[in-house]
């Protein structure tokens, strides 16, 4: 088993190495991995090989048939990123309809998204590569000034979390990305267009 997850890697290195002279085989080789790994499910690595293959010996029958090939692989990349995009938004909205239940309850968001179970969710959903979600809930207003009649105006300390963000951060856990790897980020319930989430507001109480 080992072996077999070691195969795509080494084939990529001799891709990238160009040892096509030596062994006129080697883009037929490729390209019968490539193939291997896309009747697997693995439909990534089996584009990446593919588009390395086309790239790097273009004139050779392997490369024009990747090429073939490719056009039926990007359909189904495509189409699956599609659906793992469309269940997380799903699990998404189940967390940010729990979490609008728990503050109408209670008057503030919870601390973690472990509060939400068993009371609001069975259980807490991942996205369908089985990476949790991340929270961060926050005080939106730490510090609120009051008006006084006489006096200088006072400050009081706002300690109750009526603010969140919640994100998925894609495949690759790593903000940015493209694909399986893009981030979708949502603030107080709402989906943001933004690349990354605007500052917490400080300071923010300990609870």
């Amino acid at each position: 088993m080992r072996h077999r997850r070691l195969a795509p890697a080494l084939a990529l290195l001799l891709l990238a190495a160009g040892c096509s002279s030596e062994d006129p085989r080697l883009p037929a080789n490729l390209y019968e991995e490539a193939r291997k790994l896309n009747l697997e499910g693995r439909s990534l690595e089996a584009r990446a090989m593919m588009k390395q293959l086309t790239e790097r010996y273009p004139e050779s029958e392997a490369a024009q048939q990747a090429k073939r090939d490719l056009y039926l692989i990007e359909a189904f990349v495509n189409r699956d990123i599609a659906d793992r995009q469309k269940q997380v938004r799903a699990a998404m909205k189940r967390l940010t309809d729990a979490l609008i239940r728990y503050r109408a309850k209670r008057s503030e968001y919870p601390a973690a998204l472990g509060e939400l179970v068993p009371e609001y969710l069975d259980q807490l959903p991942e996205a369908p590569w089985g990476h949790p979600f991340l929270y961060r809930p926050y005080v939106t207003r730490p510090i609120e000034e009051l008006q006084v009649k006489r006096g200088p105006a006072r400050q009081r300390f706002n300690t109750k979390l009526d603010g969140y963000y919640l994100a998925c951060l894609g495949t690759d856990l790593q903000p940015g990305g493209e694909g399986m790897a893009a981030d979708i980020l949502i603030k107080d319930g709402t989906l943001l267009s933004e690349s990354a989430f605007p500052p917490i507001p400080q300071p923010q109480p300990v609870r």
